[in-house]
């Protein structure tokens, strides 16, 4: 069952959350080789749909009544071990709830386990020295990509209808491209952050819900969103009775990127496209105009100083407890200069800027979410997209802009290639459009379910 048909399962007792989560820990139990939850505890799994039950009992209006769902491993959840995929926590138990997962419990979702992630959720991949890798459902010798890998595969699988990531470059937009499910990255602020680990990212990362469609994202959505004041960068988003007529699309087949793209997904985006304007929504081609030097390499040194500031010390007196990968970041990020950092930012506030000015004219933007589809499990990225050699970065770069420019953006299924392995459709919207987004989403998501596959 999806997130709404257990709910209402669970509010008419057709079923107890007791059993719903009873089941869901068999599922998990027994696909365990996909090293997708890497944290389970059953007794407070059981106990917390109890009380679920309880309270509907007690006549309680529950949104997410027994709802299983796995929280990404870097995200607070009281008294769980909480690792960031990395030894250097393999020990730490989370004090408290992070807010997105006080607001879910209290809306009646029961956490089920830890979604594997890549070190401090700093790889394209998942896969970490505590845990192993994180494995694609429709094939274990590949990888579902990363960092959210662990959560996209439990959807994916059916091992639960809802996951939560975390997103500061597309990490939960990839990952469920790459499985075939949905993946909500939400605008910067519109989820409070926290509390949990200090970030290595500056500004730009979100809690992301994952789901099967787009209607379980949009009900995990309005469990968490809105202001706390716990943190001073959460805000209200627009209300849900903006105006979605006559919208403005704009189709940009490589997001205005020199970025190679199988030819796949090319092809089936431009199927797609074509079908939406027979059905209303007609878009029209335009790339974002990118200011000089606008790449995913020139806003890495935000990333790799981050880490260096956070775990420049205990890598410097034991490197053997990173990921040899991350540690690269670190080293990297420790013989960084002042002036790389501020050009950094620089980019990334120039990002923010092309965007807003592109959303001067445009509601809403259509392009790739990958630019290929999932990839062997012992490799950083595929070595060929669309023809072309590429670096092990390439198959990211259709999702980090919209991160820097805090801006809502969603990923549908759109197809498969013909091994059958699926990639995404990326919607990206105007910061504080989230609810616009998910509608407009919702109907694509519907027009892409009526074409031949």
């Amino acid at each position: 069952m999806n997130a709404h048909e257990i709910v209402a399962a669970v509010s008419s007792r057709r079923a107890s959350a007791v059993e719903i989560v009873r089941a869901t820990l068999d599922r998990i139990a027994a696909a365990k080789a996909l090293n997708a939850v890497v944290t389970v505890d059953s007794e407070r799994s059981l106990s917390d749909a109890a009380t679920i039950d309880r309270r509907l009992q007690l006549g309680e209006s529950i949104p997410l009544a027994g709802v299983p769902v796995v929280i990404k491993d870097n995200i607070w959840v009281d008294g769980w071990r909480v690792t960031q995929g990395s030894r250097l926590f393999a020990d730490f138990v989370a004090p408290c709830d992070a807010i997105a997962v006080e607001r879910l419990k209290k809306a009646g979702a029961v956490v089920v386990g830890m979604g594997a992630t890549s070190e401090f959720a700093c790889k394209g991949v998942t896969t970490s020295l505590l845990f192993g890798s994180a494995r694609h459902p429709l094939d274990p010798d590949l990888t579902p990509g990363g960092s959210s890998g662990g959560p996209a595969t439990a959807v994916a699988a059916d091992l639960v209808p809802l996951a939560i990531g975390t997103d500061a470059g597309g990490s939960s937009r990839r990952p469920p491209a790459h499985v075939g499910i949905v993946g909500f990255k939400p605008s910067y602020g519109a989820i409070p952050y926290g509390p949990g680990f200090a970030e290595p990212f500056f500004g730009i990362s979100v809690i992301a819900p994952i789901a099967r469609n787009v209607a379980d994202a949009a009900l995990a959505f309005e469990a968490m969103a809105g202001p706390d004041a716990r943190d001073s960068d959460s805000a209200l988003v627009e209300s849900s009775d903006v105006d979605s007529s006559d919208l403005r699309v704009a189709f940009s087949p490589k997001l205005g990127l020199d970025t190679p793209v199988d030819p796949a997904i090319s092809e089936r985006l431009e199927v797609v496209v074509e079908h939406l304007a027979k059905t209303g929504l007609r878009s029209v081609r335009r790339d974002p105009v990118w200011p000089p030097g606008a790449t995913e390499e020139a806003l890495m040194p935000l990333q790799h100083g981050g880490l260096a500031e956070l775990y420049g010390a205990a890598f410097q007196k034991d490197p053997e407890q990173f990921d040899p990968d991350v540690a690269r970041q670190i080293e990297r990020g420790l013989s960084l200069r002042g002036v790389d950092v501020i050009a950094a930012l620089g980019a990334s506030s120039a990002i923010t800027t092309a965007f807003a000015e592109f959303f001067r004219e445009f509601d809403l933007l259509l392009a790739p979410t990958v630019p290929c589809v999932a990839w062997p499990l012992a490799q950083l990225g595929p070595k060929v997209i669309g023809g072309k050699e590429v670096s092990p970065r390439v198959h990211a770069a259709f999702t980090p802009f919209v991160n820097h420019a805090r801006l809502p953006a969603i990923t549908i299924p759109c197809g498969c290639d013909g091994n059958g392995l699926p990639f995404g459709i990326q919607i990206i919207a105007r910061r504080g459009r989230d609810r616009l987004l998910l509608r407009a989403a919702t109907r694509i998501e519907d027009e892409i379910r009526a074409l031949p596959h």
